[in-house]
């Protein structure tokens, strides 16, 4: 009996991994379902899963932090919407990174890939090496949101991504702030709905509200021990980074 973990904060995803993991012809068991890393990190503690599925950004934090916490003997599939983690994944326990919406053929490939790795250990290497290349293919491969579409009493217009600063959530909207420190209502709903059609490598969230640019970062301070103030370019306010994304905020502005 195969036993699994699931790590995953949005039910729908939780659901849709676990008809998938039904209807394999191995015979497994979940174990659990947890949705926050303070959680992950008690279960850990005291038990060792054959294999995890994991998203990274969790209610409470990124996974990555339970992964520091706790020593794991088992691999893990990681599952997310954010595509710039996935080489933070392969540098601890990850053997594949499943991009949402995935599919249950792009689901099997990992699962498959879990099974020659526990059939065979000397094939490790190789597996990881095939699986990252197709990794980088699919990134390449990814096309970018190049304009957001504003809705006003006056009109529609549009607005090239190339000249947003950040973007920031307010109390269930969304607004673009271009690089003339003029405010756009978007007619998306969530910060995550935004960033899952943006370049990860140009664009990162830094807390739960804002969502910034890397060209116009002009200068990076330190606020307190484990947050930082970023300048942006002709923009008067400093934006800060949350506890929780400040050490992975730092790795992705020196890409």
């Amino acid at each position: 009996m195969i036993k699994i973990l699931i790590i995953e904060d949005e039910i729908p995803a939780r659901n849709k991994l676990k008809r998938f993991i039904e209807e394999l012809d191995s015979p497994v068991e979940i174990v659990a379902e947890l949705d926050t890393v303070q959680s992950a990190i008690e279960f850990l503690s005291h038990h060792q899963p054959d294999l995890i599925f994991s998203d990274i950004e969790l209610l409470d934090g990124n996974a990555f932090e339970i992964y520091q916490q706790v020593s794991l003997l088992c691999p893990i599939i990681f599952t997310t919407a954010y595509d710039q983690f996935w080489m933070d994944a392969f540098e601890g326990n990850g053997i594949a990174y499943l991009l949402k919406p995935f599919s249950r053929e792009r689901f099997k490939k990992a699962w498959d890939k879990f099974r020659l790795l526990k059939d065979s250990d000397s094939e490790e290497q190789n597996a990881i090496m095939n699986l990252t290349q197709l990794i980088r293919q699919n990134l390449a491969d990814k096309s970018y949101k190049k304009r957001f579409v504003v809705n006003t009493q006056q009109g529609i217009y549009f607005l090239d991504t190339q000249s947003i600063m950040f973007f920031k959530a307010d109390e269930g909207v969304v607004f673009a702030y271009d690089h003339q420190e003029k405010k756009h209502l978007l007619s998306e709903r969530t910060l995550k709905e935004i960033e899952e059609q943006l370049n990860p490598f140009d664009f990162y969230r830094i807390n739960r509200a804002e969502l910034i640019h890397k060209p116009y970062i002009e200068k990076i301070e330190r606020y307190d021990k484990n947050t930082l103030a970023i300048k942006l370019k002709d923009y008067k306010n400093y934006l800060k980074t949350s506890r929780s994304q400040t050490s992975a905020f730092r790795e992705w502005v020196e890409k």
